[in-house]
């Protein structure tokens, strides 16, 4: 007799609900938080278990991983791709692990992907590190606002990077100004210090993976954004095809129609944020260091407009690097835009032009510019 079981997970507890092969509840109850309590519980249907679901929550690491290592059969659901029938009267936390297990029983369950334990540390340290760098950034324009609203000035960003707390006592003549401005100053210090110690570390355990080499040759692909991307990414084997990666990155656009009219929006942040981010930003930065990327962005631009341009360029940029990924292979313009038949001479053209004019059979003149962005 075969047994399938869902685990509907909370904050502080875990109602379990298991099932036999003919639909019949054989199990039921809430339990605490506690790795071996549970795994008591289940000691009984060790044998039988053909599967185990845990819905996707903000604490689903300690109980993956520990009914992993006992020898189960984990599967990680989705819950934004999991909807129960509307006209249902009641649901509880005992209706919810029942169907979870009703779904793993039916071969129907949407899942989530369970990364390995050392790969999701260093994703989640990669996390941490945008997190200090945004900390940063505010405390950054919290002092900008402070010299402009009391003295009037507009400090560049540049320069308030290079102040220390000792810089600051002259440039103020209130006690209170000083010490709230100082604070800041010492914040940036601080997390920018942790910031490098991350760095250090991320690099020193990611540097050498093939996607990671291969991601930075992407012109406006640096350290940063390719850690990023690549541990975001983490197995490109997962994403059936590459429609289904830039999806996932959020570079599709999120639409319901009905009878040829739209009818709104489905889920919009259906994806990985985190990956949506990166490649906005390399989109904005391989036009800098790619001259066929800024001919694409200023075509799209003229027909559509500016933010529907660098989604559409980020769109090409994401699909690329799924390639590149998938087959191991570097960066190579002519595959993402075309050959070209204008010939770059260092950036510059001899007569300004609207863009590149694509031609199956001509060269390009200039090789693309190395990347020596470290963010």
């Amino acid at each position: 007799m075969k047994h399938y079981v869902g685990m509907d997970l909370h904050s502080n507890n875990t109602y379990i609900g298991a099932i036999d092969e003919n639909d019949q509840r054989v199990f039921k109850g809430r339990f605490p938080n506690q790795l071996p309590v549970i795994l008591e519980v289940l000691e009984a249907y060790h044998e039988t278990i053909t599967g185990i679901v845990v819905e996707s929550t903000f604490n689903w690491y300690w109980l993956v991983d520990g009914l992993m290592d006992a020898g189960y059969k984990v599967h990680l659901a989705h819950p934004g791709a999991i909807t129960q029938y509307n006209g249902l009267k009641k649901t509880d936390d005992k209706s919810d692990a029942f169907f979870l297990a009703l779904l793993l029983k039916l071969g129907i369950l949407p899942e989530g992907t369970i990364f390995a334990k050392e790969d999701r540390q260093i994703r989640d340290l990669m996390r941490k590190r945008l997190m200090l760098v945004r900390n940063k950034t505010q405390h950054l324009l919290i002092f900008k606002s402070i010299v402009s609203r009391n003295l009037g000035e507009n400090m560049n960003a540049q320069l308030i990077k290079k102040l220390k707390p000792e810089d600051v006592e002259s440039m103020f003549d209130n006690k209170h100004l000083v010490l709230s401005a100082q604070s800041n100053i010492s914040a940036m210090i601080y997390l920018e210090e942790q910031i490098k110690i991350l760095e250090k570390q991320i690099l020193k355990d990611s540097e050498n993976s093939s996607a990671y080499q291969n991601l930075i040759t992407v012109p406006g692909i640096g350290k940063i954004l390719g850690l990023t991307i690549a541990l975001e990414t983490g197995n490109i084997n997962r994403f059936k095809d590459v429609g289904n990666y830039v999806s996932y990155c959020r570079c599709v656009r999120s639409e319901r129609f009905s009878n040829q009219k739209k009818k709104g929006n489905n889920n919009r942040k259906n994806g990985n944020k985190f990956l949506s981010w990166a490649f906005i930003e390399v989109a904005h930065k391989t036009r800098r260091y790619l001259p066929q990327a800024d001919a694409f962005y200023k075509k799209k631009s003229i027909k559509k407009n500016k933010i529907v341009a660098i989604k559409a360029l980020s769109h090409k940029i994401a699909r690329a690097c799924f390639h590149m990924m998938k087959n191991e292979e570097p960066f190579n313009v002519e595959r993402v835009f075309g050959k070209t038949t204008k010939v770059l001479n260092n950036g510059c053209d001899s007569k300004p032009s609207r863009g590149l004019v694509k031609e199956p059979l001509a060269p390009i003149g200039q090789t693309v510019a190395t990347n020596s962005l470290n963010r």
